[in-house]
């Protein structure tokens, strides 16, 4: 009997396994990636400084955006409850209250490495964080609204990384082009982020967050997700053009049809289609970001 009972006693630990999950190692990638485009943006090459391109990356992927998949999880431990039960809170791998600790420790460690990377890296690092509260807490919770929800996680995966290792690596404002770029790129994430929000359908409706497939239908949803992510790439085009990048913009363009393309897939089958929309649609997405990302180097009095 005693060894029964030992064996069914909850547990007081995390799991480390469990510990990993809670952080999505797999979310990682969009934030590196933006911030590398970033950098390579500045102009400033990238062995004048290594240690503050490592320090960015592991400041915006496993830190940062870990700590906001921490945060998110421990809020909607009990929309995962109904969506992804297995998922490690609601599941009791990690038990009590160790994953709010677990994100307010890594948002102290977020801000310490932030001020490594001086006063541009340091504020959009307080930016990111709070973003990550606001985004899952109550009582601002803007993950409610199919609007300012996917628009700030966009602004936070490629606008706010792509901002800041411009202005690290150039220690100053990045230039216009820079910041047109990656505002673009963040707006266009908004429609990444709604067809993320296919997976949370059933718990979304039950909770009250509202988000474009609960409130506008998978379909509508759909469309008005391809309109959203393709829309600024079609502005990245022109202003590569205008920018005499005729190359670059090309490049983009091809990309731009493989989506097109992805995206016809993806209306036959909205809900069943989206996650194999993440990994070609979102792919030649991402890829096009790096390619507008060395078409701007050398211009706005950076290169």
């Amino acid at each position: 009997m005693s060894v029964m009972t030992d064996l069914h006693k909850p547990r007081v630990y995390p799991e480390p396994r469990a510990l990993l999950t809670l952080l999505k190692p797999i979310t990682w990638f969009p934030p590196i990636w933006a911030y590398l485009c970033g950098v390579v943006s500045s102009g400033v090459p990238l062995t004048s400084a290594p240690f503050l391109v490592v320090l960015g990356m592991v400041l915006a992927g496993p830190v940062v955006c870990g700590m906001s998949q921490a945060a998110n999880d421990w809020c909607d431990r009990h929309v995962d409850a109904i969506n992804e039960p297995d998922r490690p809170i609601p599941s009791g791998a990690i038990p009590g209250r160790w994953g709010l600790w677990v994100a307010l420790a890594m948002s102290v460690l977020a801000l310490g490495m932030g001020a490594m990377l001086g006063p541009w890296g340091f504020g959009a690092t307080v930016f990111g964080v709070l973003a990550a509260w606001a985004y899952s807490a109550e009582p601002v919770r803007l993950k409610r609204s199919g609007v300012w929800g996917p628009g700030l996680v966009g602004l936070c995966y490629e606008g706010l990384p792509w901002f800041t290792g411009a202005a690290v690596l150039a220690a100053g404002a990045p230039a216009m082009e820079v910041v047109s770029i990656a505002a673009l790129y963040a707006i266009g994430a908004h429609g990444i982020m709604t067809l993320n929000d296919f997976k949370a359908l059933k718990g979304d409706r039950q909770t009250g967050v509202n988000s474009l497939p609960v409130t506008l239908g998978p379909d509508r949803a759909a469309r008005v997700a391809c309109v959203v992510m393709a829309l600024p790439q079609l502005v990245v085009i022109g202003l590569l053009i205008a920018w005499d990048r005729p190359l670059h913009a090309a490049a983009i363009a091809a990309l731009l049809l493989a989506q097109f393309w992805a995206m016809r897939v993806l209306l036959t089958d909205p809900k069943g289609r989206a996650p194999w929309y993440n990994g070609t649609g979102v792919t030649a997405y991402v890829s096009g970001m790096m390619v507008a990302a060395f078409a701007i180097r050398t211009i706005g009095g950076l290169g």
